[in-house]
């Protein structure tokens, strides 16, 4: 038989797919795939189940119902300062995963290189390589996630199309700071690169920390597109709905990626975004707050626990040190004891990294409720406290 396309033939389950396999095999508690626990506000909820049954439930227009396209122009603005056109820079996706694929798709052409930072997102290595692209890695490390200035500039030459960009960052929950924008903006327009800006823990940001886009940045507005989600905003991520801002001579050859992979999203889900976009900003520090009070919560637990506990800026994530805990000589070995063993589900930050990657941090999903952080954290210690008994 004639080979399948050597890009995805034989590719790993994500990590994600696999701790959740086996937390459901051994019952744990599962802190490894980052979707909250309850479902987002029910305002956000009924106004989709209205819509749905009002109707139409037909092809909504390709670009996204209008009204979709103006909440995010006007988030936009309202947010950052940006002004968009809603008619010719917004494009409605389903989900942020497709709204990568798509830009990726339009942007990047065979023999292209793409500039990738790791811990990388799984999903961003096949779809470069998928578009012909050719992936090249800088990476952030463990505990500073610092980003190397002389590794970057030499990341990028006259044959970089884009730089991939996830900010805030998961796993790493790290903030880009002002200067290492800058620094990426200063190489996007001295080698004439785009940047393609995941953006989808936008909202998810902490400690009176505000999020900037790359877009914002002298030279960034024509050359940056950025992607959004209400997945993420609302806690709804299984409605997979994200969004694309961009300037119109990029987001013309996106939308045709677009209507080739998903053609559309749902109508009435997109009118129910929509409607939360539009929400005031007491529900946008609320979700902050609320998030802020479950990373402080399990993070004394775990630093109680004994893991080290590394600083978390934004998203859903604390990534921790598990030296000392005896829990393997690797963080897959950890994760697989921890959730065979004691019941709970994490996941290994070697996972998002390719060759040599840190072995020593693991990484714990905070966005539960807080009996089933404490559950966890009851859990970890029962086994912990074992543990030690038996190897003294």
């Amino acid at each position: 038989m004639k080979p399948t396309n050597p890009v995805f033939t034989g590719i790993d389950t994500t990590v994600f797919e696999t701790m959740s396999r086996l937390a459901m095999a051994h019952g744990a508690v599962n802190l490894g795939q980052g979707f909250p626990d309850v479902d987002g506000p029910q305002d956000i909820r009924q106004a989709a189940a209205d819509a749905l049954m009002a109707g139409p439930n037909q092809y909504p227009p390709m670009l996204g119902v209008p009204e979709l396209r103006q909440a995010v122009a006007d988030a936009n603005k309202r947010f950052y300062g940006i002004d968009v056109d809603p008619q010719s820079e917004v494009l409605v996706t389903s989900g942020a995963t497709e709204a990568l694929a798509d830009c990726i798709l339009a942007l990047v052409s065979p023999g292209d290189e793409v500039v990738l930072i790791e811990p990388l997102y799984d999903c961003y290595l096949p779809l470069v390589k998928r578009a012909g692209g050719v992936p090249v890695r800088v990476r952030v490390t463990p505990p500073e996630w610092a980003l190397d200035r002389n590794a970057l500039e030499a990341a990028f030459s006259d044959k970089t199309k884009a730089v991939l960009l996830n900010n805030p960052m998961n796993p790493t929950a790290k903030v880009f700071s002002e200067g290492e924008l800058q620094l990426i903006a200063d190489l996007c327009r001295k080698h004439d690169a785009y940047a393609i800006c995941d953006e989808v823990y936008e909202h998810l940001v902490f400690d009176g920390r505000a999020h900037r886009p790359l877009m914002t940045f002298e030279g960034m507005r024509e050359r940056t597109v950025r992607i959004g989600s209400a997945g993420k905003t609302f806690s709804l991520t299984g409605w997979k709905v994200g969004y694309v801002t961009g300037p119109a001579a990029l987001m013309d050859p996106i939308a045709k990626a677009h209507q080739w992979v998903t053609f559309t999203t749902p109508p009435n889900l997109q009118k129910a975004v929509a409607y939360g976009l539009g929400k005031d900003d007491g529900y946008y520090q609320g979700l902050a707050q609320d998030l802020t009070a479950k990373r402080d919560r399990m993070a004394r637990g775990l630093a109680a626990l004994g893991f080290s506990v590394l600083p978390c800026a934004a998203t859903y994530f604390l990534t921790c040190g598990i030296d000392g805990l005896g829990l393997g000589e690797t963080d897959v070995e950890a994760c697989e004891t921890l959730v065979t063993r004691a019941g709970v589900a994490a996941v290994p930050v070697s996972a998002f990294y390719g060759s040599e990657p840190p072995r020593g941090y693991i990484r714990f999903c905070f966005c539960k409720r807080d009996e089933v952080i404490d559950e966890a954290l009851d859990r970890l210690s029962v086994f912990l406290t074992a543990a030690r008994t038996e190897s003294v």
